[in-house]
């Protein structure tokens, strides 16, 4: 359910189309469903690619549109002339086309973030259609399909298969639409402007990819040419090469603050280039949230251009995350990140794994020559570090064979956190009943992390907070000592 919020938008929720119920994608009823498709017949992807059929694994719809006609707007640029009415124009409309891809194609229909009017609905999916990426049905089903399955066998664009396969190499190839994860588009279905469009798709590429801007420049000064091959072919090569770093780099560039499971990043690069999609790590973890950058000096256009239609009335039931939520996420990773960089580090053999020692047997080890100190109820072998010890020889070796906890910790020096972390390194045994000196009776009283571990005799162990040697409040850093 989704509850309204005033303050700050309706909470998102996980969409319906994560559900585990069956799909409503494998219907025959689906509009515009391929005649042709046979299920029991073995689809060319799933046969061994050789020299005399290899142009049947190929999407020659797809090589056409992605690959052949940008080659051709570049080759005939070098004879066309670039005049600066065209060159805003069609900046301009990259960014339109753009955003009918990240806020129409992406946030509104495959994610559901936000609900929009239906002129807007339809301006969304006119100029997302100029992108040229496919029609709002198509895209968003294997998006849909891209998100629950991200990085296995039936993500549609996993980056685990390579970076160029990730990037376009998906497209160009035939794909069994079978191992591909199912997805319920049944909400797109019954959209009447996503039928249409899907019904309708090559009509649309071809007035919104290339006709539409060229009558701009055309009717406009009279640069007929120069619109069709700059705020038309070059235009949806650099939309259709941005939006598919999406695919790619957002899932192979930049950092994981929220989530590493999975490969999906937040880098900003990426967010420059694709209208602010680059935030995907926190994409992937909170879907249905209609903005992919949080923070107000976060780049994302497509937000922005969200928020303003929502203040001119043409989008509404903005959905967002609830803020302790997302900063739950961020901390939980934070702390494993912490975790992984402390276990490489060597903090010592664990008490659990220290032998017991009686007080008798440590005096008289400590009589034949071998340097051992008793701190908190540990003991501890300082043979090897006395000669570099920054106090000097005199006053370390003075607490060997003795109960040297009140000395280590203030009695002769208040030793630093470092000092107790390198200490952690030298432990060798536990003393059967732990320290009975004063202070750690007043540590018993007073410090609420006093515990008591057990050893395999059954006698008590005292231990103060995390870092057993140290009596002051226990440090961060110090915690796995």
């Amino acid at each position: 359910m989704v509850s309204s919020q005033p303050a700050a938008g309706n909470t998102a929720a996980k969409p319906d189309y994560l559900s585990s119920q069956p799909s409503a994608a494998a219907k025959k009823s689906e509009p515009n469903r391929n005649k042709s498709y046979d299920p029991r017949k073995p689809h060319i992807a799933d046969t061994r690619m050789i020299y005399s059929n290899w142009w049947l694994h190929v999407n020659w719809l797809n090589v056409t549109l992605i690959v052949g006609v940008p080659l051709l707007g570049c080759v005939a640029a070098f004879w066309t002339p670039l005049y600066w009415q065209t060159a805003v124009w069609a900046v301009a409309y990259y960014f339109a086309t753009g955003l009918g891809i990240t806020a129409g194609y992406h946030r509104l229909w495959a994610h559901t973030s936000y609900s929009a009017t239906l002129p807007l609905r339809i301006f969304l999916a006119a100029v997302g259609g100029g992108a040229v990426e496919g029609s709002v049905r198509w895209w968003a089903r294997d998006h849909r399909a891209h998100h629950r399955y991200t990085d296995t066998e039936k993500d549609p664009y996993s980056v685990r298969k390579g970076l160029l396969y990730s990037h376009f190499g998906w497209m160009l190839m035939k794909q069994n639409p079978k191992r591909i994860g199912r997805t319920d588009i049944s909400d797109l279905n019954q959209d009447p402007v996503v039928v249409l469009q899907h019904r309708h798709y090559l009509k649309v590429v071809m007035f919104m990819g290339l006709i539409f801007p060229s009558l701009v420049c055309g009717l406009g000064w009279g640069d007929w040419l120069g619109g069709f091959i700059y705020g038309g072919i070059l235009r949806i090569f650099f939309v259709q090469q941005a939006t598919f770093c999406v695919n790619s780099l957002a899932h192979w560039l930049g950092d994981q603050p929220f989530d590493d499971r999975n490969s999906p990043r937040d880098h900003i690069f990426t967010a420059l280039v694709t209208l602010g999609e680059g935030y995907h790590n926190f994409h992937h973890e909170f879907p249905s949230d209609y903005r992919n950058a949080i923070e107000f000096w976060q780049y994302d256009p497509t937000k922005w251009s969200i928020w303003m239609w929502k203040q001119l009335g043409l989008a509404f039931d903005l959905k967002q995350f609830k803020q302790n939520e997302i900063e739950k996420g961020r901390v939980q990773q934070m702390q494993k990140k912490l975790d992984q960089k402390r276990a490489k580090l060597d903090w010592g053999v664990p008490l659990e794994s220290l032998p017991v020692m009686e007080w008798d047997d440590f005096q008289d080890q400590a009589k034949n020559g071998r340097s051992l100190v008793a701190i908190a109820g540990v003991v501890h072998d300082i043979s090897e570090f006395i000669k570099d010890h920054p106090g000097g020889r005199a006053m370390i070796t003075s607490g060997i064979g003795k109960d040297a906890t009140s000395m280590f910790n203030g009695g002769v020096y208040l030793h630093s956190n470092a000092a107790h972390n390198l200490l952690s390194t030298m432990r060798v045994g536990v003393i059967r009943g732990g320290c009975e000196v004063e202070i750690w009776k007043r540590a018993q009283r007073e410090n609420k992390d006093v515990q008591f571990d057990k050893d395999g005799q059954g006698q008590k162990i005292i231990r103060a907070g995390n870092q057993v040697t140290k009596i002051a409040e226990p440090v961060a850093t110090a915690g796995a000592a």
